[in-house]
């Protein structure tokens, strides 16, 4: 009896341990504002601490490819992950498809541009000068600007008028600083109360451009699987699940 008291205890304070344990996440720019909530929301109902770093997804899978200490990555291409569990660097069957991405047409409430009327080809109206996108060369929703406006035949007009961000938090930023007069960006930031106020949106046809399937991972080199796992069992929660809609997210199988 008395070993099953120790055993008893020692399980208890083995699962505290592991719920004060501090989890890294690495994640896509589109997730700037939803992720902290969900994080926030974690730490006050399970007590896992989770520390949160963002990018553009083609950055962050060649930092973890370079050995940045990550325990998580959430990715706004499913692929990224993919190649890392291939690669042994994620693992395998932890792979979880969290959300489909959409993108918009933004502009500030200062812009006389008629999106529901133009759509796209707003983007070729003067007054547009500077038009903000994410970096394809990295970025999942620069490569789904880049699709779009090719897409909509306007890609060759639009070319010389583009300013690349490094992911598409910072296009997002480029366009509601006035640095460009309309960006394509993610609709999560669209919804964002910082840009909410100060702007509108055109969503942008899904069929326009490739399927934005995000999806998360456990990295191989996490010392902290087990909490790790714990984290993306929260993610897939019908709270996390409702809040990740409220920011404009689907779910995989409503966009199939």
């Amino acid at each position: 009896m008395k070993l099953f008291c120790k055993l008893a205890v020692c399980l208890i304070l083995l699962a505290l341990c592991a719920a004060g344990q501090e989890i890294t996440v690495a994640a896509a720019a589109d997730m700037n504002v939803v992720l902290p909530e969900l994080a926030v929301r974690c730490t006050k109902q399970t007590g896992q601490v989770v520390k949160l770093s963002f990018g553009s997804s083609g950055n962050l899978t060649n930092q973890i490819r370079n050995g940045a200490p990550f325990d998580v990555f959430f990715s706004a291409d499913e692929e990224y992950p993919k190649q890392l569990v291939a690669d042994g660097l994620a693992v395998s069957g932890s792979l979880y498809r969290y959300a489909v991405g959409r993108l918009v047409l933004w502009v500030p409430n200062t812009s006389t541009l008629d999106l529901p009327k133009l759509g796209m080809t707003a983007l070729l109206d003067p007054s547009v000068k500077k038009l903000a996108i994410a970096n394809p060369q990295h970025a999942p929703y620069g490569r789904a600007a880049e699709a779009t406006l090719k897409h909509f035949g306007i890609y060759d007009q639009v070319a010389a008028r583009l300013v690349l961000g490094e992911n598409v938090a910072q296009a997002a930023q480029f366009v509601e600083s006035g640095n460009a007069q309309a960006g394509l960006i993610a609709l999560s930031h669209a919804l964002a109360p910082a840009m909410k106020s100060k702007g509108r949106y055109w969503t942008v046809p899904l069929d326009s451009y490739p399927t934005l399937n995000q999806a998360a991972v456990v990295l191989s080199q996490s010392k902290h699987q087990d909490a790790a796992q714990e984290f993306l069992k929260f993610v897939r929660s019908s709270e996390s699940i409702s809040l990740l809609k409220s920011y404009g997210f689907s779910l995989p199988a409503e966009t199939r």
